[in-house]
């Protein structure tokens, strides 16, 4: 029975030669429902075969067969259902596997129905009737009419012939008359094997794109196995009725040779196929055989990594390539060898040099049986008994194990990066030839690199019985928590400024203060000093070196480790020779410095101290020389030369990747002259603004004397008031620190601009500008996207300029005119305008489309009338505009074709011929004005125009000729020609008379033409020249389509390479991750409403009522009310998913590559005039065309689209109904594009040998068949689940990247659209990889511009949308030119595929460490000698976060991702190798950037904490109040406000404001900008600052970093007040809180500055920012000011508060289970981040300290009692407390009475103390407010420092006390917080003020809102 037959061993997954497809399992088959909704209640038979559970999987083909033929005959489908129960019986008989039982329960209920209800049809017994129905399906399906049918259609029913045949064995086990018919059929069953893009096994006709010259070339290729010795076979696995496996060509031999899956092999397969075929074509011209040159252009792509590794680690290539080698057979071997190791590396693929090392072991194998023939067989090197899978088994499988155990110690990443290797450490241990000492070929399991790290030293040993065996440390670098990361990464940019800074403050301080006082020796001789500062500097940088390394310290190799030390010792020898030697310079010397002195002796210091200087400065000199000399320095750092290795060991680190990384010349004059400029203003700004003014009120307070302390003074004799100068220069050097940041923001501004500028950005930016210039694009068309024939002169250029490609420019253009008719951004009367008709040729000018011609007939006509004399002044003025000379001789030839198409009569035909004939010789003759009356024509445009109406009325096109229309029709006819002859010619009134004399003129018409498309077309535009009248300025009205047809008529004027043609075009694949969002709205989600009443379609027609009223009018359909749309739910569900950010839309829009491949491919094909003629139905938008089989190959083999959904086999299987909804929508998706491909990981749960289950996962490529199914193509085992090691993104996008194909690679998300016109432009973004502009260095990313589409939603939404467009436009345009550091981002990037995929990948997943996986591909590819561009000529569109808290969630895990890339050792390599400039470049553009925030933040607390100082301890009073000192007070305020600027946010709007100013104009800029600031964006970028600060100071510290999914629906619903308070409390409201205390308590005891407008300046933008970040998160909060909705908060709050926590409860349920969350960060933290909190947490007890001493009971005593006593104060407070809190627990419920006489005893206990307090102790009311104010921060700090010794506290009593302050403290600060929303809620124009506030985009276009945030509907709608 061929149902059991198959290699391998038993179990279901090696079962691959089971019932159906050679690949059973593989090939199960899947239906979907019809519709989209997905609701519940479907056919069962749908469920039926979506039931089976992972372990039967060989049944759900005879379930499917069983399915297909139900309607022919339900009883032979009822014996395939017992067929497939019995089967199932018999593979599980106890039903112990997951979901077995419940399936054959569900299967046994549907038997015993179907027994009973099935009849048979063709015979009497069961036998027979399967017997019969088999004879017949066979004959009717597998013999008559095969010619006719698809390859995917005969598959089918090879399929269920299979089948059947099993269930006649199983019915009639017997010998039968079918049995050797039956074997026929499974060997053409084979041959039908379902495929990819190429069916490289089908037999029967050939399909097109195996038509094609390459493909069959390379197919040739690839099956010459001449002089291949074959491998034996592995007899005892193979039984003996199985034919040995067929080797057809290299990848089945290698397929056999080494032990790969036979999925992978065809992958690859075709993969390689493809690979060939393309870069064949890329040389133009039909070829028949590969080039040797495409095999080595390929072989170098591929192996150019392995070839530098092997130099690296000075090993001689494993590729050799025997010397009688006549073929390129071993060239392909060696590629296809590679492709396949990779193709099954599973996580593996992340580690490029381990496949390297991997490689070059089989290399070795695979070279040495090639180059033995003297045998004809050999025995396999991999073989594992009765598998397919042995190198999976072998190599991969240990490694991945290794991989997943380092991972499992990362606990999520709960754990310090130190203790756990990531994907970096283990690949970087191949960097180093110890890998092959000791992991050997085949690798030892028991070296150290295979050590499970989850055991102890101990344990290993144990275990394995050696001594030598533990476990591997980090490799190369140890990812630390400390913010000394940027000084370690970035040291010579801290040195330059900490130097620079030095120097400033000694020439500042000099007695002129001038910068020419370096010239005076003694300021030369201290500004020297510096080098003393540099040393030390040095020294901080090799200690850091050691320290932060230590972990990884026994991964160095031993040359390293001495050069780490002896860095180490040679820094510490500096830092004692520099002082020692400067200091015996010095006169009269004192103490230490005296010691030096005699030391040295009486040598001649000064020059010994130059002369030192000298030396320490040599390697630097030397290093400026080599920056000069680039080439010479590029080579020597690329050497692997062990002299040269041997000469730069001091300078640099011996690493595989980012040596040599210097850029043209040309790019590092760019990009230093921009950072010399820059550095100029910053120092320059610096010294004048913030140091130099500082220096004389600083002298002035350091020689006033000691300040009178109101405070006790701890150390009261400090010289010089050292107190004061710190806190008045600390917030100056923090601002000296920060602001190179603010002028990066200028600097890029102007760069940006000017570039902007010169690349024609915003050229045609609306649509007079587009009109104006419309004549000039088909030319410019022409040159950029009708590909050329390769010949480059001056007479073919000016033959283009001459003869514009019309013809393909109209079929493009009215291409992307009908897609935004498809997607109802223009309505059908908007489409006509904006179209170019398709009778081109036609007339004697070029039909421009009636959008430039509007109302251009109406105003030549007015002009005829005006003209009395000559035809010349007529002639002038209707050539003053070439549209209306256009449009008038358009119409006149126009009307002729119709008018004789029309008549049929010679008579009628000569009348007309006479007035032509007439019109032609009055203008021949120049005598038009006097031979016709001009001011009649308006009555003939009249006649016209109803004629047009009456041709193209419904009736007219039915063709009934007898009717009234018919009669009309000639009526109007004679009319006109009345009209023509009688009133406008004067000599006309004789041709009617002369030809009326037979019969009736015009009276028999041929209304046939009516019929015809093209001739109403020509109706249609007649009548659009002679009745539009507005002007073509507003056409079309949809912002969006205006956007994008200005864009693409700009972007053709831009420089972009010329596109090939698409034969010769780079092949290119298109990836998108999928998880588990959105694909597509379903009648319940659109309905669902939110708490305000809105439903989504509701929202959806409000927001976009253009593109709704367009859409009904495409449909034809007028919906009555409400209900009606229910039923036309079909297709609005589309509608309002193409409107969301849903994986429909971003299929949708990638997809517009296939058609614009298509459509081009056509093009390059065929004669455009030729097609027209030929066509007959709509273009190929609208569905009808010529099918040029040969150009839909060709799209086929060049661009491929796969997304990965990782999911869809659970959601295949799930019972969930809105998962299975969801797998539905995606199978949907596949079948509307067949050319899509879904990958995704299939968990199978199978038996193993010993008799358990086990789960085994496989990559999984499946495509749309049919209508209803889901066909599997390729199934690859993994060796574990591959998502649970990295982080989610980069995982799902590798298991799937093996299923891509072609040289380069888009990276999509599931949050992006595109558009047909901008897929036009593909080929020639792709040809920039091979543009000769970038010199050797090659791109390897091309970045390209994106659009987001949610700006339209809300302010917030704009204010989000114009930050990120700023960023991918302006910002990229930089960072690629002149910066040359732009990175990849993610979304629209392409990347060179061959060259990513062999150096890690597209994306770098180590858990936690690399959640920003995209820029982490950036900065792989960067220091593997990749190029990244940027190309502003292409556009993709992007979605957005568009809610307050979503967007705060993605600033967040942006922020989190910033800090940990500032752990990472790719960016201590990148800052540590670029040259200087550039590496100010990457600093201030990545990590920078955060820091710099934070830095800003910092200045704001280090200068409220130095108020707080001084005001506290009185010196403010009796130091900055002296007579002495104010005259000198403004330049102090002047630097303090410096600070202030940044911290508002403006500076880095600059970007955003010239980018709007380039593309829309500045006036529409300088508007934007203005209305942006009324919508209060200045107090969302602040809040936005807050959160950058927050969250990567955390990371940073602590960790805790994990990817925040964002959320991306439309926010117009109200957060309830609970909820901002969780996600803010800790980022923002704590710390605005504690500024606000500062602000408070220094208003209250500051008595300076008050009259000082600067001052007040200062502190009002630290108000703004303490506003800001308590009140933001509520005033963009939609309904927050609405008395109901605060009420319903208030309650939701309290409930909140009060819920106690407890095992399960989730943070939005209880107060206590969120503060208990709140804390995690800190359990699992280090002990040295743990201290740093305590101290931090220290700062809180100055208040008490300082207001202790203010109080009017303190007396103005300065004894440390005072202090003492306010603690005993606040002890005594806590002691009650808690005696409250134990009384609650042991009297609350028993002893009540008892509880309260303790409570009124503590009441009068108080109340008799406090009388006391203020009888006795003259204590007043402002001293109690002033102890609450002073206390407050001191039960704040107890509460933190309690957090922070959780451990210690929780073995106490104390752990309830601090969580009962913690409630009451976030009580206290909820009600601060929610007193001003209670108090505004009264004032209902509060709450109508925020929502136009919140939504002013929306009201200025007209919208609601308002009904829309109140759920009312609008009646008027359907009226």
């Amino acid at each position: 029975m061929s149902m059991s037959s198959g290699g391998g061993p038993s179990g279901p997954q090696r079962q691959r030669s089971t019932t159906l497809g050679p690949r059973g399992m593989s090939r199960a088959i899947t239906m979907r429902t019809d519709g989209l909704s997905g609701e519940e209640g479907g056919d069962p038979i749908i469920v039926e075969t979506e039931l089976v559970p992972s372990s039967l999987a060989p049944i759900v083909p005879i379930l499917r067969a069983a399915n297909e033929i139900e309607e022919e005959n339900p009883r032979v489908a009822y014996l395939c259902r017992f067929t497939a129960f019995e089967k199932a019986h018999t593979m599980d008989p106890n039903s112990s596997w997951r979901g077995v039982r419940q399936f054959k329960t569900y299967l046994l209920h549907r038997l015993e129905k179907d027994e009973q209800e099935t009849t048979r049809r063709l015979a009497s017994t069961d036998a027979t009737e399967i017997q019969r129905f088999y004879e017949q399906y066979c004959k009717k399906n597998l013999e008559e009419g095969l010619h006719m049918r698809k390859p995917e259609e005969m598959s089918r029913y090879y399929q269920i012939a299979s089948v059947l045949y099993d269930v006649l064995k199983t019915v009639k086990p017997e010998k039968s008359k079918f049995d050797q018919y039956a074997k026929g059929v499974e060997k053409e069953k084979a041959s039908y094997s379902h495929y990819n893009i190429l069916p490289l096994n089908i037999s029967g006709p050939t399909q097109p794109v195996m038509n094609i010259p390459e493909i069959r070339a390379a197919v040739h290729l690839l099956r010459r196995m001449e002089n291949l010795p074959m491998p034996r076979p592995d007899l005892p696995a193979v039984p003996e009725e199985i034919d040995e496996p067929n080797v057809h060509d290299l990848l089945d031999w290698l397929w056999q040779t080494f032990g790969f899956q036979k999925g992978n092999v065809e992958n690859q397969k075709e993969h390689l196929i493809l690979l060939l075929a393309n870069i064949d074509m890329r040389k133009g011209g039909e070829r028949h055989m590969i080039d040797n040159d495409t095999v080595e252009h390929l072989m170098k792509k591929i192996f150019q990594n392995y070839i530098s590794w092997c130099r690296y680690l000075h090993l001689e290539s494993n590729i050799k390539i025997p010397n009688n080698a006549s073929t390129q057979q071993p060239e392909l071997l060696y590629i296809g060898l590679y492709l396949l190791i990779w193709g099954e590396a599973s996580n593996v693929r992340f580690m490029p040099e381990c496949l390297c090392y991997i490689f070059h072991h089989m290399a070795r194998d695979l070279y040495d049986i090639i180059s033995d023939k003297s045998e004809g067989s050999f025995d396999p090197p991999f073989r594992r008994e009765g598998s397919d899978d042995a190198f999976l088994q072998l190599v991969i499988q240990p490694i991945y194990s290794i991989i997943q155990k380092e991972a499992a110690m990362n606990k999520v990443g709960t754990v310090s990066h130190s203790k756990w290797r990531n994907y970096d450490d283990l690949n970087e241990y191949f960097w180093s030839k110890k890998c092959f000492k000791q992991l050997g070929w085949p690798m030892d399991p028991t070296a150290d690199f295979f050590a499970d790290p989850t055991k102890t030293k101990n344990e290993i040993e144990r275990h394995d019985h050696s001594l030598s065996r533990r476990r591997m440390p980090k490799t190369n670098f140890v990812e630390v928590r400390t913010f000394l990361h940027l000084f370690r990464s970035f040291d010579r940019m801290w040195s330059f400024f900490i130097l620079a800074f030095q120097a400033m403050v000694i020439i500042a301080w000099s007695p002129s203060g001038s910068l020419s006082a370096i010239f005076d020796p003694a300021v030369f001789r201290n500004v020297m000093t510096i080098f003393i500062t540099a040393a030390f500097l040095n020294f901080l940088q090799a200690t850091l070196e050691i320290v932060l390394n230590w972990k990884a310290w026994r991964s160095l190799v031993c040359s390293q480790m001495i050069r780490h030390i002896l860095k180490f010792v040679v820094a510490i020898g500096w830092l004692i020779i520099l002082p020692s030697t400067y200091s015996s310079s010095i006169q009269n010397p004192t103490g230490l410095v005296k010691f030096f002195s005699n030391w040295i002796g009486n040598l001649q210091s000064q020059s010994i101290y130059n002369f030192a200087v000298a030396i320490y400065m040599l390697p630097n000199i030397f290093s400026a020389l080599f920056f000069i000399f680039l080439p010479i320095r590029r080579a020597l750092e690329r050497s692997n030369s062990r002299f040269v290795r041997f000469l730069l060991w001091w300078t640099q680190p011996k690493l595989y990747v980012a040596r040599g990384m210097y850029e043209d010349t040309c790019s590092l004059l760019k990009y230093t002259t921009f950072w010399i400029l820059l550095l100029i203003c910053k120092l320059a700004f610096s010294f004048y603004v913030e140091i130099s003014p500082l220096v004389v009120p600083t002298r002035i307070i350091m020689f006033l004397g000691r300040g009178k302390y109101v405070w006790h003074e701890f150390f009261p004799y400090l010289q010089h008031n050292l107190g004061v100068v710190f806190t008045v220069w600390a917030p100056i050097v923090m601002v000296y620190f920060m602001d190179t940041q603010i002028w990066y923001a200028i600097f890029s501004t102007i760069c940006g601009g000017v570039n902007g500028a010169f690349s024609r950005l915003g050229e045609i930016r609306t649509l007079g500008m587009l009109r104006s210039r419309f004549e000039a694009i088909p030319r410019a068309f022409g040159k950029k996207l009708v590909p050329g024939d390769g010949i480059k002169s001056k007479r073919r250029e000016q033959e283009e300029e001459k003869n514009p490609h019309i013809d393909k420019f109209s079929e493009i253009w009215n291409a992307f005119i009908n897609s935004l008719r498809e997607e109802d951004l223009i309505s059908n009367r908007e489409k006509d305008l904006l179209i170019v008709p398709s009778s081109v040729g036609d007339t004697s000018v070029f039909q421009w489309p009636p959008f430039l011609l509007a109302s251009k007939i109406p105003i030549a006509i007015d002009m005829a009338k005006g003209v009395k004399k000559k035809d010349e002044e007529l002639r002038k003025r209707i050539n003053q505009d070439p549209y209306t000379y256009y449009a008038v001789v358009e119409c006149y030839e126009t009307l002729l074709i119709i008018l004789y198409s029309l008549i049929t009569e010679a008579s009628d035909r000569k009348v007309i011929d006479r007035i032509s004939d007439s019109i032609t010789a009055s203008i021949h003759n120049q005598s038009l004005v006097k031979d016709f009356r001009l001011d009649e024509l308006p009555h003939l445009s009249a006649k016209f125009e109803k004629l047009l109406k009456l041709l193209l009325s419904p009736k007219a096109e039915s063709g009934e000729h007898d009717t009234p229309e018919k009669t009309q029709i000639a009526n109007l006819l004679q009319d006109t020609m009345e009209i023509i002859t009688q009133d406008i010619m004067k000599n006309g009134q004789g041709i009617l008379k002369d030809e009326n004399k037979g019969n009736q003129l015009f009276a028999n018409l041929n209304l046939d033409s009516i019929k015809s498309q093209a001739w109403r077309e020509k109706c249609v535009r007649l009548q659009l020249l002679l009745t539009t009248k507005e002007s073509a300025i507003y056409v079309p009205i949809n912002l969006e389509a205006r956007r994008r047809i200005t864009f693409f008529a700009n972007s053709l004027f831009m420089k972009m390479p010329r596109a090939p043609p698409v034969r010769s075009m780079m092949s290119f694949s298109v990836l998108t991750p999928y998880f588990k969002e959105e694909v597509l709205f379903s009648k319940d989600d659109l309905y669902e409403k939110n708490e305000d009443g809105i439903s989504i379609l509701f929202y959806l027609r409000k927001i976009y009522p253009d593109e709704w009223k367009n859409f009904l009018e495409r449909i034809q359909f007028k919906p009555k009310d409400e209900d009606s749309l229910k039923s036309e739910m079909d297709r609005i569900a589309p509608w309002a998913s193409y409107r969301g950010q849903t994986l429909t839309r971003t299929v949708r829009g990638m997809m517009y590559y296939r058609r614009a491949l298509e459509i081009q491919s056509i093009h390059d094909r065929t004669d455009i005039a030729k097609l027209e003629r030929q066509k007959t139905t709509a273009s190929y938008q609208e569905g009808g065309s010529i099918v040029d089989t040969a150009a839909l190959a060709i799209a086929d083999i060049k661009f491929t689209y796969v997304v990965s959904c990782q999911v869809y086999g659970m959601h295949k299987i799930s019972k969930d109904a809105k998962e299975k909804v969801c797998y539905l929508n995606i199978l949907n998706l596949m079948i509307t594009y067949p050319s899509l491909r879904i990958a995704y990981i299939d968990e199978v749960e199978a038996p193993t040998r010993n008799g358990t289950t086990e789960k085994t996962y496989y990559s999984v490529l499946v495509k749309g068949v049919g209508e209803k199914y889901d066909e599997e193509i390729y199934r690859i085992k993994l060796p574990g689940k591959p998502t649970e090691i990295g982080e989610g993104k980069p995982e799902n996008q590798n298991h799937a990247i093996i299923f891509t194909r072609g040289e380069a690679l888009q990276a999509i998300d599931m949050n992006q659209d595109n558009y047909l016109e901008e897929a036009f432009k593909m080929r020639n973004v792709l040809e920039e990889f091979a543009s000769d502009d970038y010199g050797k260095s090659k791109p390897t990313i091309l970045g390209l511009r994106e659009h987001i589409f949610t700006g339209s939603v809300s302010s917030l939404a704009w204010f989000m949308s114009n930050q990120e467009n700023s960023f991918v436009t302006i910002g990229q345009r930089v960072l690629a030119n002149p910066l040359k550091v732009r990175f990849h981002y993610g979304h629209p990037d392409i990347f060179d595929r061959l060259f990513h995929i062999t150096r890690g990948g597209i994306s770098k997943a180590s858990k936690t460490i690399n959640l920003s996986e995209d820029i982490f591909s950036g900065f792989n590819s960067t220091m593997r000698e990749g190029n990244i561009t940027h190309h502003e000529y292409m556009q993709v569109g992007k979605g957005r976060d568009v809610g307050m808290n979503q967007i705060s969630s993605f600033e967040a895990k942006v922020a989190n991702g910033n800090g940990e890339q500032t752990l990472s050792r790719d960016i201590y390599r990148l800052g540590r190798r670029f040259d200087f400039y550039r590496m100010l470049s990457f600093y201030f553009t990545t990590v920078g950037f955060y820091f710099s925030s934070m830095v800003t933040v910092l200045t704001v607390y280090v200068f409220l904490y130095g108020r707080l100082y001084l005001v506290m301890s009185g010196l403010e009073k009796s130091i900055l109040l002296d007579p002495r000192i104010q005259a000198d007070i403004r330049p102090l305020e002047n630097a303090l406000a410096s600070q202030s600027v940044f911290q508002l946010g403006l500076l880095l709007v600059l970007p955003m404001v010239m980018e709007v100013g380039l593309e829309k104009g500045f006036r529409t800029a300088l508007g934007e900008f203005v209305i942006m600031q009324l919508q209060l964006a200045s107090v969302f970028f602040t809040f936005q600052l807050g959160t950058k600060t927050h969250h990567y100071g955390r990371t940073i510290l602590h960790g805790g970093a994990k990817y925040r999914p964002t959320g991306r629906g439309f926010v117009v619903c109200h957060a309830k007040f609970a909820d901002n308070y969780r996600v803010y409390s800790r980022s923002h409201f704590v710390k605005g809180l504690e500024l606000l205390i500062l602000l408070v308590v220094y208003l209250v005891y500051g008595k300076s500055y008050r009259g000082s407008k600067l001052y007040l300046f200062v502190t009002f933008s630290i108000w703004f920012l303490v506003a800001s970040w308590l009140f933001a998160p509520f005033i963009f909060n939609p309904s927050c000011f609405e008395w109901q909705k605060t009420v319903d908060d208030w309650t939701d709050w309290r409930k909140w508060m009060g819920n106690r926590g407890g095992i399960g409860m989730l943070g939005e349920q209880s107060w206590e289970a969120w503060w208990t969350t709140e804390q995690e960060h800190l359990r699992k933290t280090s002990i040295r981040a743990l201290l740093l909190e305590i101290i931090l947490s220290l700062r809180f007890l100055i208040y008490q300290y300082g207001i202790v001493y203010q109080l009017n009971i303190a007396r103005h005593n300065t004894s440390i009692l005072v202090y003492g006593l306010s603690w005993l104060v606040m002890l005594t407070v806590l002691v009650v407390l808690k005696m409250v809190s134990i009384g609650r627990q042991k009297f609350g419920t028993d002893l009540q009475l008892t509880f309260r006489i303790l409570k009124g005893l503590l009441f009068l206990g108080f109340v008799s103390v406090m009388a006391v307090l203020f009888v006795v102790c003259e204590l007043t009311i402002s001293d109690v407010f002033a102890s609450i104010l002073g206390f407050l921060p001191t039960g704040w700090c107890i509460l933190l420092i309690g957090q922070a010794c959780y451990p210690v506290i929780k073995k106490t009593t104390l752990w309830e006390s601090i969580m009962e302050l913690g409630r009451a403290y976030d009580n206290i600060m909820g009600l601060v917080l929610f007193l001003p929303i209670g108090f505004l809620s009264w004032f209902p124009f509060v709450s109508e003020f925020q929502t136009r506030l919140l939504f002013n985009q929306a009201f200025s276009r007209g919208l609601q809102i308002s009904r829309i945030l109140a759920g009312q509907k609008d009646m008027g709608e359907f009226e």
